[in-house]
């Protein structure tokens, strides 16, 4: 099942499919290693829920909701 990234809940894993930003937030989405092909895993979640933390590549992010919207994931 293909959704945002936003709709995983934590502890669920899931692999990149697409990136639809384009232009400045697309390329800096896309320099954080949050391209097509990439395996990760939610580890978190703010209080609010905003932001949410992600674990891949053997490092965490966080990103924020409206950035993580932007990325296709289908959820493992």
């Amino acid at each position: 099942m293909v959704t945002s990234m936003r709709q995983l809940a934590v502890n669920q894993k899931g692999c990149i499919n697409a990136v639809t930003a384009s232009g400045e937030l697309g390329r800096r989405i896309r320099d954080m290693g949050l391209v097509p092909g990439t395996q990760l895993m939610v580890v978190g979640r703010a209080p609010l829920a905003d932001p949410v933390a992600v674990r891949m590549k053997g490092f965490t992010l966080s990103l924020r909701n409206n950035e993580a919207d932007y990325i296709s994931v289908e959820a493992l």
